[in-house]
């Protein structure tokens, strides 16, 4: 039977904001956030959170234990090994990759994600492939099958690092499926990875009561009728995954 298991990677150690997982949003912690919205996911049979053997993430797994989140340790460089032996020790069949610095993902996008996946024959798929999302909403779902050549055959660092860069540098290999939106929403940026992003996204939960039964077509419309919040933020530059 198909296990969809969804695997959060976290640790404390981020260069541009260093435990940013852990921050307050709201009144909760940004890695709370994420895995609440999860689990409002319909397709997602599982949630696991992927940090590293290091001991300043001793935090991360005490915490998962306070959420009742399944926690998972492996390399901190490495997360592509990481990935690959957590999912095996869950027994994932398919994994859903979500970063833990993204506190407005939508688990309606998730699901929507995840059934046309399902739907077709493949073994990755992204809505970051065409950037037509906000970032922050960052989706990828790709087989234990693929995940296993991947952590078998991926020699470069950034490969290693990152997840999934084999799986899209490799198209004749995998078969690839791009989520894109209606239209291109990507000069919106709702991740996390600087104080700026921060100062955005508490106003944003605030905005919302700090609750998290809202969407990102909510956040959307939050934008157009207060555009000012896009410059909190607008200038941030997002890191880019080298070779």
């Amino acid at each position: 039977m198909a296990r969809t298991t969804a695997i959060v990677q976290a640790r404390m150690g981020s260069s541009r904001l260093p435990g940013k997982v852990l921050l307050d949003l709201g009144g909760k912690t940004v890695l709370s956030r994420v895995v609440s919205r999860l689990r409002r996911a319909r397709l997602i049979n599982d949630i696991w959170v992927a940090t590293t053997d290091l001991r300043q993430d001793d935090v991360i797994v005490a915490h998962c234990h306070r959420l009742g989140v399944n926690c998972f340790r492996g390399s901190e460089q490495d997360v592509l090994d990481r990935y690959y032996h957590c999912a095996k020790n869950c027994s994932a069949t398919c994994v859903v990759r979500i970063t833990s610095d993204c506190p407005v993902i939508d688990p309606e996008l998730v699901d929507d994600a995840v059934e046309r996946f399902c739907a077709g024959v493949y073994d990755y798929a992204s809505n970051g492939l065409v950037p037509t999302y906000p970032r922050g909403l960052d989706v990828e779902i790709f087989t234990m099958s693929a995940l296993h050549r991947a952590w078998q055959d991926a020699k470069g660092p950034h490969q290693r690092e990152h997840v999934t860069p084999f799986f899209y540098e490799y198209p004749e290999v995998f078969r690839l499926l791009s989520l894109t939106a209606d239209q291109d929403y990507s000069q919106y940026r709702w991740t996390l990875d600087t104080a700026e992003d921060l100062a955005l996204l508490r106003q944003i939960y605030f905005r919302f009561d700090n609750q998290e039964n809202f969407g990102w077509r909510d956040v959307l419309d939050l934008m157009k009728r207060e555009p000012q919040l896009a410059h909190l933020n607008g200038h941030v530059m997002q890191k880019a995954v080298t070779a």
